[in-house]
């Protein structure tokens, strides 16, 4: 099993300073890079303070300058708010300036408060069709001209400028529905799969979907499958008591932005009480404690156990929850330490 580092420059309030953020989110790339790690997301997301985001690549490119090792990836580029030779042109870009380490993901975004301000008039569960029109066309811009008259983008020849290093870029698809399995597997796109706060049945349940892809797919499929879940490893109960807490507070804002319940401040969202929340989330600190990534190191080993068996090739440990900056590194030390290597 590989291992990833999703993480996302956040701020709970205006007390905590960005300077701190970036060298907080500095210290834990480089710490994936020393450990190992095969893969360091960066999500796109626009006008919250949970998750900077404006343009993963830039993040990227400034994570390519502290490390040596680690591979690049963009988790993911939300096909609908980008033109597709500018997206094909930045991402090559970072393929260059990086010795080629991109790893292209894209997908359909979260958040409709997003769409209203990015996309206004587009529905958040129509986007899928922009990323479905924008993979094919990426590749194609990569390879050479291409004049493209397509259902969202109209342009006569051109091509990306630079090419990526890469003789073949790594593409990645968020992939939770059948339709997107599909589209996935008969494109030989790797999946980035994320169970949200559900229990490990909804990661079977994605694995099930893959299998089905696979099945009806007219040509092989080579693919990785990645599942990524929000991670904390603790050793004592005023830590746990931190996790659970940080991770019910983020969930608030979380389900204030995917169901419209709450305002925004400048930045922030508010925080909508967990029992006001409805739909697929989990909330209670011992279900969360039982569905993530939660527990001791002991605890934590056998549940990446489970997603090896399940057949999850690689596991995308998702520091990003509102935890303490220190209490977030020993977290990720101690999984580092003592969780990573009961599993080859």
């Amino acid at each position: 099993m590989k291992f990833h580092l999703a993480i996302n420059l956040e701020r709970k309030s205006s007390d905590t300073s960005m300077m701190d953020v970036r060298t907080h989110v500095e210290d834990m790339i480089r710490m994936a890079d020393q450990a190992g790690f095969e893969i360091a997301w960066a999500a796109e997301h626009h006008a919250l303070e949970m998750t900077i985001a404006p343009n993963p690549f830039q993040i990227l490119t400034w994570w390519a300058g502290i490390t040596e090792n680690i591979r690049l990836g963009c988790g993911v580029a939300n096909a609908a708010y980008w033109h597709p030779i500018n997206l094909a042109g930045e991402a090559a870009l970072l393929d260059l300036l990086s010795n080629g380490r991109l790893e292209l993901g894209l997908g359909s975004g979260a958040y409709q408060r997003e769409f209203d301000r990015m996309k206004p008039g587009l529905e958040q569960k129509d986007s899928w069709q922009y990323m479905q029109e924008m993979l094919p066309l990426i590749k194609k811009l990569w390879a050479g001209d291409v004049a493209h008259d397509g259902r969202f983008w109209q342009f006569p020849s051109a091509t990306s400028c630079p090419k990526p290093v890469q003789d073949e870029v790594p593409l990645w698809v968020a992939a939770r529905s059948p339709i997107t399995f599909d589209y996935a597997v008969a494109n030989n796109a790797n999946i980035m799969s994320w169970p949200l706060t559900m229990p490990f049945a909804e990661a079977e349940k994605y694995r099930a979907q893959l299998d089905d892809a696979i099945a009806k797919a007219e040509t092989p499929y080579t693919g990785t499958f990645a599942m990524m879940r929000h991670s904390a490893v603790y050793e004592n109960e005023a830590d746990r008591q931190m996790a659970l807490g940080a991770l019910r507070h983020t969930l608030g804002q979380f389900g204030n932005l995917m169901q419209k319940k709450g305002d925004v401040i400048n930045g922030f969202p508010e925080r909508v009480p967990v029992d006001q929340l409805d739909g697929n989330m989990r909330y209670d600190p011992d279900t969360l404690e039982e569905n993530l990534m939660f527990g001791s190191a002991e605890q934590c080993a056998e549940k990446l156990s489970a997603y090896q068996a399940l057949g999850v090739d690689a596991y995308i440990y998702y520091a990003s929850l509102g935890l303490d900056m220190d209490a977030q590194k020993r977290s990720f030390a101690t999984f580092i330490e003592r969780v990573m290597p009961h599993v080859s």
